[in-house]
């Protein structure tokens, strides 16, 4: 027969803390309120977060909505004990989803999910997130954070985000009259962005290396500083191109599965993209994870950027002009390919990475 207790169990004896939760919350409101756009304006707080789509200047509006999380880059963010980065990889992965379909990123939510709360690390990360929806225009207008002791282990933690945005009927993305003879521009990646994490960790697993060491690739850098470089948020540059011109007909966020898996995704049936490798300016953390995993060419493609984190398309008679707008907007822009028929796969290559 079990033992009564004379004093009853409380919640934070269950391992939950909810002043904790409340002091998070005033930490970050702050932030939250530095992420304001029109159409959002309101306090967190309320059980669900508001947006005016007429307040943000649409009149025949359709609404994108995208979803993602971090991976386990996460794990590199708390082995390296650095939390302020990870949230911006986390609006990335979802608003660079958006405005490939030519949608505006209006409003994001957050999950923060951990086993032990602590304030400031939560802190930490939501200045992350703040910082990228700040890059890419939107509100930050809610979020959950969830305490659940027996869930995650010692110092783990995970995220999800969700965005919508929206765009006018009329400039979706891809527009359907993608042809052959189309040219690929390429913009460049600030590294390996949020994916194949799991192979990189591998590598430097091992390599016999730890996230303090001096990055092989980034001189000044330790290794885990270096990996945890944020993924470069397009959501600005190409907003600004697509309301300038009306040149670009399809985009592509090269994200897991590299070039095979997401070019085709915006190609007819009937065409393919064809790269030039040679083109490509091939980042030095690719390369070293390369050699240092001995990781083959068609690996690398299928599982990294590469250095090359969105592909534009666009008709040849208006590439130079979008490359133009682009580099106007601070994109390194690369000449990448062009749009051909398909024979079997929906990307070709020509050349090789210099890796």
């Amino acid at each position: 027969m079990a033992q009564e207790r004379k004093n009853g169990l409380t919640y934070a004896d269950a391992g939950v803390d909810i002043d904790a939760g409340s002091r998070m919350v005033d930490k970050i409101k702050p932030m939250v309120r530095a992420t304001r756009r029109p159409g959002a304006d309101s306090e967190i707080g309320g059980f669900g977060g508001l947006f005016d789509l007429k307040a943000a200047g649409f009149t025949d509006p359709i609404l994108v909505a995208a979803n993602d999380g971090v991976g386990t880059k996460l794990k590199i963010a708390i082995d390296a004990d650095r939390h302020d980065t990870v949230g911006i990889d986390l609006v990335a992965m979802c608003v660079n989803d958006l405005v490939v379909q030519g949608a505006e990123p209006l409003f994001f939510l957050d999950y923060f999910a951990t086993g032990r709360l602590d304030p400031d690390q939560g802190a930490a990360i939501v200045s992350g997130i703040a910082e990228g929806c700040r890059q890419a225009g939107c509100a930050l207008i809610g979020g959950e954070t969830a305490e659940m002791p027996g869930m995650y282990h010692g110092e783990d933690y995970d995220l999800a985000g969700f965005a919508v945005g929206a765009a006018e009927r009329d400039r979706l993305l891809p527009t359907g009259d993608i042809a052959e003879g189309d040219v690929l521009l390429g913009l460049a990646s600030s590294g390996v962005h949020s994916n194949g994490f799991s192979l990189v960790r591998r590598i430097v697993s091992d390599a016999g290396l730890g996230w303090d060491d001096k990055a092989p690739f980034a001189p000044g850098q330790t290794l885990g500083e270096a990996l945890l470089e944020p993924t470069r948020i397009y959501v600005k540059p190409l907003l600004a191109t697509l309301k300038a011109a009306w040149g670009i007909k399809a985009l592509a966020h090269i994200t897991g599965g590299g070039f095979p898996e997401n070019l085709p995704r915006v190609l007819p049936d009937h065409l393919a993209a064809e790269i030039d490798l040679d083109a490509i300016d091939v980042p030095a953390v690719f390369s070293w994870l390369a050699k240092t995993g001995g990781v083959a060419e068609s690996e690398m493609l299928s599982t990294f950027n590469c250095g090359i984190g969105m592909v534009v398309a666009v008709a040849a008679d208006e590439a130079a002009q979008i490359a133009a707008l682009l580099q106007q907007a601070g994109e390194h822009v690369t000449m990448l390919g062009q749009i051909v028929p398909r024979q079997a796969a929906g990307v070709t290559y020509r050349g090789s990475l210099a890796l």
